[in-house]
């Protein structure tokens, strides 16, 4: 028989986030400045509409400055992932040919590296390379995918904030940096990512803070107590 300690040191939250860095890893110098002549700097401000659901891929994103969310919309928002530097989006509406199902909106002030849908097939078709790291990624973030919906459809509100705290924990935690992660998110966003109104948000938010897992100044979010947070999720 498991303790609780044990499966406590079996919790994994990178089962939770993706982790898309090394998107052209191993691909030969030729197909990578093929790429590269392909790609365009942009810059979006807060607020602005990357893509909305039902439209069509461009191409693909790479994030490498800021904050982007992605969402979708049936009478109230329902935040499924917000991306960090270094990670893309947009490419799977773009293999299939399908519409986007979500909308990509900043977050925070950011700057783009997009690459038009055309020379990135092109080059696609001529590299295994890129190709192999698009399907592990494919696969990777389908279990993520999985994993979320599974400990969602399980746990409470206060559960599922917990986890999401922690998910924001470890995305943007500098490596080696043991200072507490700070978060600046709105609190409509938190509620639209937990998928809970804003006033139980709120209310929570001050329960947790009261416990010591958190300090709040204004909008923004430190994260104290992961321990506590992790205990909290129930999901081991």
């Amino acid at each position: 028989m498991f303790s609780l300690t044990d499966k406590k040191m079996d919790f994994d939250i990178s089962k939770f986030y993706f982790n898309t860095s090394g998107l052209f890893e191993g691909v030969s110098k030729e197909h990578f400045g093929m790429l590269k002549s392909a790609m365009r700097r942009v810059e979006k401000k807060k607020g602005e509409i990357i893509f909305k659901k039902g439209s069509y891929s461009k191409g693909i994103y790479i994030l490498r400055k800021g904050k982007v969310k992605v969402y979708h919309e049936d009478g109230k928002v329902q935040i499924l992932y917000i991306f960090k530097k270094g990670e893309f989006f947009g490419y799977k509406p773009l293999l299939c040919n399908e519409p986007n199902p979500v909308t990509a909106e900043v977050l925070e002030d950011a700057v783009i590296t997009f690459i038009p849908k055309t020379p990135f097939l092109e080059i696609l078709q001529l590299s295994p390379q890129l190709s192999n790291r698009l399907l592990f990624n494919l696969s990777h973030e389908f279990t993520v995918w999985v994993n979320t919906a599974a400990a969602f459809a399980q746990q409470s509100v206060k559960e599922r904030f917990a986890l999401i705290l922690l998910i924001l924990n470890e995305k943007y935690k500098k490596a080696g940096d043991k200072k507490p992660v700070e978060l600046n998110l709105s609190r409509e966003d938190l509620a639209g990512y937990v998928g809970t109104a804003v006033e139980t948000l709120v209310r929570i938010l001050r329960e947790f803070k009261e416990k010591g897992f958190l300090e709040v100044k204004g909008r923004k979010i430190k994260i104290i107590d992961t321990a506590s947070l992790t205990e909290l999720t129930k999901w081991y």
